[in-house]
């Protein structure tokens, strides 16, 4: 490693955690759990990054509760016996050099709805579907669930869920946490003026929509082991008119880093189905660098089309981002880091099974 070295396999240290380069598997639901139990899919499809090199693997979004999933096929975190199968997946991977974090999330009132490939919103209860939770009673769309409008004690016991499910992450091994407060689900619901319309200490203004998130966060980074890095992902705006927007993101990332976060990844949208947004090649990029000029303390994560190696070391050599997640394009290719890294000229690092693939610097 030098000075020369392109800084997407640069390492980073976070607290006591340093990651061998800046390549990130972003947290992608694989709608394949049974009971919110992990199972030999999701060792082979984690345990297959750390093979590749990868800095930091993220699994899917795994629900605090049973309530809290998107789906019936998503992982969760709720009982102690989903330990165990998450622990054998962090021990492989650890085995091999690995990172591996875990994001933890509720979907509020985008729970209970079909896997993309079983069709498309609400699964109902002789299919496994159940009652959702909301900030208030607004469904998503037409063909979602209709929640439930929260009580202070439903907020107090989902609180106490994150709570539960992160001291459940410690044993299972995991190196990080992340909480997810992005693509319209609970958290997020709770930011954005389009979905809540409370008119309570967790409605209306700007300190009351974000009270939820970080009680959360406060309690989470109370139990998480303080030389461990704690993760928040938000979406930076709603892309429709009257919502949560960069501004506020840029608002909040300051009082994340009061709270003890150490990342925040910057995703954006998912609140509404009016949502207009404009993608393309590292579309939600200067929302990343926009919190990252505010608060050069706080370590960034981009996301989001980031298409090929020259982008996203370009990202990061403009310092509009410390971290780069890399999502769809790893399920196209798994080893995308090690292709990555003879691009940008340097040896890959891969398991010594692999050494023997062609790949050539």
């Amino acid at each position: 490693m030098s000075e020369s070295t392109p800084l997407l396999f640069q390492p980073l240290k976070l607290k006591y955690l340093t990651l061998p380069n800046r390549v990130v598997v972003s947290p992608m639901c694989m709608y394949s759990a049974q009971n919110g139990y992990a199972n030999d899919f999701h060792l082979v499809h984690l345990g297959q990054y750390a093979l590749a090199g990868v800095g930091l693997i993220f699994n899917e979004a795994t629900a605090v509760s049973p309530e809290g999933r998107i789906s019936p096929e998503d992982l969760g975190l709720w009982d102690d016996q989903q330990i165990a199968p998450l622990g054998r997946i962090t021990d492989f991977i650890h085995a091999q050099g690995g990172r591996i974090g875990i994001q933890l999330a509720h979907a509020g009132r985008k729970a209970s709805t079909f896997a993309p490939w079983r069709g498309r919103g609400a699964v109902p209860p002789e299919q496994g579907g159940w009652e959702v939770i909301g900030p208030d009673t607004a469904a998503f769309d037409p063909s979602y669930p209709t929640p439930i409008a929260m009580t202070t004690e439903d907020i107090a016991r989902v609180t106490g869920d994150f709570v539960a499910a992160t001291r459940r992450a410690e044993i299972a091994g995991f190196d990080t946490v992340e909480v997810h407060a992005a693509h319209g689900y609970l958290l997020h619901q709770f930011l954005s003026p389009l979905a809540n319309s409370r008119t309570d200490g967790y409605g209306g203004s700007f300190e009351n929509r974000t009270r939820f998130l970080l009680e959360v966060v406060r309690a989470v980074r109370a139990v998480w082991p303080m030389h461990k890095p704690l993760f928040v992902r938000v979406s930076a705006t709603d892309w429709a008119e009257g919502g949560w927007d960069a501004d506020q993101t840029t608002q909040l990332a300051g009082l994340l880093l009061n709270e003890g976060v150490d990342v925040l990844d910057v995703s954006s949208g998912g609140l509404t189905s009016a949502q207009q947004i404009t993608a393309g090649p590292a579309y939600q990029v200067p929302f990343a660098a926009q919190v990252k000029a505010a608060h050069p303390d706080l370590h960034v994560m981009a996301v989001g089309m980031i298409d090929t190696p020259e982008r996203a070391e370009g990202i990061l050599q403009n310092h509009d981002a410390d971290l780069i997640a890399i999502a769809r394009a790893h399920l196209g290719d798994p080893h995308w880091t090690e292709a990555a890294a003879l691009a940008l000229g340097v040896k890959p690092e891969v398991a010594a099974q692999y050494g023997r693939g062609g790949r050539r610097a």
